[in-house]
């Protein structure tokens, strides 16, 4: 069995990645399955609670302010309509349900005590309930923690050396320590990256050793393809092929074996083969639902054949952890 390993080196990282396409999937194949059930894979919903407006300049958002985009402002959703997307979701078959809001960083304000009660919300269905928010205190993690928060994501992106190339409106340390902040809380931690963005294979491979060397490897690891928006400085940029997924993929599912390795962004451009082949290479994990955030993605019937097809089924909610407490009293509401 793959130990897990949290002293990696580049040239070993390097050495998975560039390995022979066909046996690199062959190796990630038996590591997932001595470490997951090769049948399951967990479905999750993403919701925009609130969408647009963001100050920051992440060269593929479509939510930044400054950028001329499709993507309409906004304000922050009202609880009830959270959790009746929640509930929604769920009669779905998702387990996972994933709130996003287009901020910098959280502020203890009004929104922030909204955000806490959609996470109480969700949490009493029984659902894992994650937030991406930005960045994030010691102290705001802990109260999403109260609040019965499952997991927190907060993706690296990209190699630090790229990643001045792509943002220059918050550091690599902002994020690794908003990583440290919800390890600390003792929420679970998701961080990927995307690729596509005009970076090396050396870049790839440096988030990936970033992500491999932390303390604890993130529970969740998203790969992302980029998906080009108009009006975005990435607009031109060209699609990723399946193989460039299926080497992030796989190195990912061998380096972090026991990590939920989420098949992201990018796959409405995927087709039954091209998904079943990254499952095959160690994904475990999709977002289901016509949008991720702003960006398009496969419709539910699509999902729902392409789980008939290939004989796999949703993993259930918290299977390898307990859901989280709620402390009701001590969240403001």
């Amino acid at each position: 069995m793959t130990d897990v390993r949290t002293d990696w080196t580049r040239d070993e990282i390097a050495d998975i990645y560039n390995s022979p396409v066909l046996d690199l999937i062959y190796r990630a194949a038996t590591v997932h399955r001595q470490h997951h059930d090769p049948q399951e894979v967990q479905v999750c919903t993403l919701l925009s609670v609130k969408t647009g407006g963001c100050p920051e300049d992440c060269a593929y958002c479509p939510q930044a302010a400054r950028y001329h985009t499709s993507v309409k402002v906004h304000k922050l959703m009202e609880v009830d309509e959270v959790l009746t997307a929640a509930h929604r979701a769920k009669e779905s078959g998702s387990t996972r349900f994933c709130m996003g809001a287009a901020w910098r960083e959280v502020r203890d304000n009004r929104d922030f005590d909204k955000v806490l009660e959609m996470v109480q919300g969700v949490n009493r269905m029984g659902m894992e309930v994650c937030c991406t928010l930005g960045m994030l205190t010691e102290t705001q993690a802990e109260k999403l923690k109260t609040a019965g928060l499952y997991a927190y994501n907060h993706n690296l992106d990209t190699s630090e050396e790229y990643y001045g190339d792509i943002i220059s409106t918050r550091t690599y340390d902002d994020r690794l320590d908003t990583l440290g902040n919800v390890r600390q809380a003792g929420i679970s931690v998701c961080s990927g990256g995307i690729i596509g963005m005009g970076e090396s294979h050396q870049d790839r491979i440096g988030m990936l050793l970033t992500l491999a060397n932390l303390p604890e490897h993130p529970e969740s690891v998203p790969v992302n393809a980029l998906v080009p928006v108009e009006g975005t400085p990435l607009e031109d940029q060209p699609r990723v092929s399946v193989w460039e997924m299926l080497r992030m993929i796989a190195t990912a599912r061998i380096i972090m074996p026991k990590a939920m390795v989420r098949l992201s962004a990018g796959r409405v451009r995927m087709n039954t083969e091209e998904q079943a082949l990254c499952f095959l290479a160690g994904a475990n994990s999709i977002f289901a639902g016509d949008k991720l955030l702003t960006t398009p993605n496969p419709e539910e019937d699509q999902d729902r054949q392409l789980f008939q097809t290939l004989n796999i089924r949703p993993r259930k909610a918290f299977k390898d952890a307990e859901k989280p407490a709620v402390v009701f009293e001590q969240i403001p509401l």
